[in-house]
């Protein structure tokens, strides 16, 4: 790989790394400013979690330590929001795909992203429903509720089964990431 192509992937990677840990504030900073414009923190929380990637584990300490919500609240707005677009991402993910794929760069993303799901998604490939529900719960980068319906359709599982699991992993999702983010704020 030439020297020039290594500095570029170290130079990303270290914006990369310097955007996570700011992320929190970037978030905290967003989260007030929309606020302060008289957005509704309700309306703030349940956009936050429809963001793929962020999704809910993004949402619930953002509704938490910005809005001041009660944990409840937070978990409510953020599952139901982190739902929204799931059954449109299940109904039309491979039109989609197949639509920006005519593209060289839209069969780039495409590959890209299913192997990514595939390699992500060895326990929905081995577990099938239950292996779903385990993915979209773990609340780490790139296994949520968006990333999980991409591996259901490639896997094949049924839509309704599908949006069920999904659920259920969102639901386990929202309590690990409540429970993080209440401990953390009781101890600080």
């Amino acid at each position: 790989m030439p020297i020039r192509t290594r500095f570029l992937i170290l130079v990303m990677i270290l914006l990369l790394s310097g955007s996570m840990l700011s992320a929190e504030s970037f978030g905290q900073r967003t989260a007030a400013a929309l606020k302060d414009r008289g957005i509704s923190p309700w309306l703030v929380v349940v956009l936050i979690s429809m963001v793929p990637i962020i999704e809910l584990r993004g949402a619930i300490p953002v509704a938490m330590a910005v809005f001041g919500m009660p944990w409840y609240e937070a978990a409510g707005l953020s599952i139901l929001g982190n739902m929204i677009p799931i059954p449109l991402i299940l109904l039309f993910i491979e039109w989609f795909l197949a639509l920006i794929s005519r593209f060289r760069w839209g069969a780039r993303f495409s590959n890209w992203i299913c192997n990514r799901a595939r390699n992500r998604g060895k326990v929905v490939e081995r577990y099938a429903e239950y292996g779903l529900a385990v993915f979209v719960g773990i609340p780490l980068p790139v296994t949520g509720a968006w990333t999980g319906s991409l591996a259901a359709k490639l896997f094949g599982l049924p839509f309704w089964k599908s949006l069920l699991w999904i659920f259920a992993g969102v639901l386990l999702a929202a309590t690990v990431v409540t429970t993080i983010t209440v401990l953390g704020i009781s101890l600080f």
